[in-house]
């Protein structure tokens, strides 16, 4: 393929916006970057990026603005820094303007053409992804040794995920994100003393996760941590703590409507288990009174018994030598996250000595009133309620789940 380095860059013909770049321009989108104050974020970059003379100073620019709109996204939900002063009009718990503003910046980056100099489609590749990880906090994951007062800080690690089913609800939200925007720097409190909460983001797409953004994320961090907590949205009501995750991908459409039915792909198949299980002290989190959703300790899987071939409901987990088609969290992408996630910290060596599993919160539901997707509203006063109350019972959760470690 020619490189964009050898032409000129008014020959270069611009890639072609991905599914999700093509929903930004609808009405809701629009409206959420409006309301929240979002809106200048991706004109501000394109105009940022023009400026730049290298693909060294491209990719600066690149990294450096994506860490601040991280860093903004969780001012702004916490109620701090620039959060406090430009929050715009949406509640601060809204976790939609970082995933639609991280949106117009990959649309500008993808369809960026330097005129002083030129760039490779590797390049551009490595630049999108550069932005992707800055503004999803994984190259901004921080723990002091000691908090202000001089005391030890644990070390909590939490994941959440973008809004996903856009094409059913472009106004959907994600709690899981809201959740890690929330928490992201926070400390709570512990029979063991502080511990500090760090969080990150991950994309709902199958091939950046066949592709290891999990694993180059996680990798560096879960030696270092006392827990972690993969995180999604789940059931209606509900909190769940998946007591095993499967090897099964189960082909329901990403964000960028792909679908994919395989095993998941990691490295070194030949030692891939067909399910791995939480460590979290799910008992004492599903005894402990956390929040008004009830919180269960969910162990069935979907399984092909050994020797069989067709697939069947267990609800008291897996058996000897059955093939995974299900884990408790289905075999979506929140399965394959708490898969990927428990297999590396086995991987590592980990296993007995570092509690970490996943936790579907309820599903983020609109108002009565406000539910059909064509004539709602982009929020209303259940929908901001039903988030807030989800973050809390995760940060009680957590706490139960610390004070709790074996």
């Amino acid at each position: 393929m020619l490189s964009l380095a050898a032409v000129p860059a008014s020959a270069a013909t611009a890639p072609a916006m991905t599914a999700e770049e093509q929903r930004l321009d609808r009405a809701a989108p629009q409206e959420i970057l409006r309301r929240s104050g979002f809106d200048a974020v991706a004109p501000e970059f394109a105009r940022a990026l023009d400026r730049a003379h290298s693909y060294g100073e491209a990719k600066r620019i690149v990294v450096r603005q994506g860490d601040a709109l991280w860093r903004r996204a969780v001012e702004r939900a916490q109620g701090r820094g620039h959060g406090a002063t430009g929050a715009g009009e949406l509640s601060r718990d809204d976790d939609r303007p970082l995933y639609w503003a991280r949106l117009g910046m990959t649309r500008e980056l993808r369809q960026w053409e330097p005129g002083r100099f030129g760039v490779s489609e590797a390049q551009h590749g490595r630049l999108i992804r550069a932005l992707e990880d800055a503004s999803r906090g994984h190259d901004s994951i921080r723990y002091p040794k000691e908090d202000r007062a001089g005391h030890r800080l644990k070390r909590v690690l939490v994941t959440g995920f973008d809004p996903f089913t856009l094409d059913r609800d472009v106004r959907i939200s994600n709690p899981s994100g809201a959740t890690a925007l929330a928490l992201d720097g926070t400390v709570i409190q512990t029979a063991e003393g502080p511990a500090r909460v760090e969080t990150v983001v991950f994309p709902v797409r199958w091939d950046d996760f066949a592709e290891g953004t999990v694993e180059r994320t996680l990798r560096s961090q879960l030696p270092r941590v006392d827990l972690f907590t993969t995180i999604s949205q789940g059931r209606a009501g509900r909190f769940d703590i998946e007591r095993t995750n499967g090897a099964w991908r189960g082909g329901f459409p990403d964000n960028e409507n792909l679908s994919r039915t395989e095993t998941v792909p990691v490295t070194d198949p030949a030692t891939q288990p067909q399910w791995t299980s939480t460590t979290l002290p799910y008992q004492e989190i599903v005894s402990a009174e956390t929040g008004r959703f009830p919180v269960y300790d969910n162990t069935s899987v979907t399984e092909i018994p050994a020797g069989q071939t067709a697939p069947v409901v267990r609800p008291d987990g897996p058996t000897a030598g059955s093939t995974a088609r299900e884990g408790g969290g289905g075999n979506y992408l929140s399965n394959e996250i708490a898969y990927r996630a428990t297999l590396l910290r086995d991987r590592l060596g980990l296993h007995d000595r570092l509690p970490g599993g996943h936790v579907h919160t309820p599903i983020l539901q609109f108002g009565a009133g406000n539910t059909d997707p064509a004539t709602g509203e982009i929020t209303d006063p259940e929908f901001v309620r039903n988030r807030l109350d989800i973050i809390a019972q995760v940060r009680e959760i957590l706490t139960t789940a610390m004070n709790a470690r074996r």
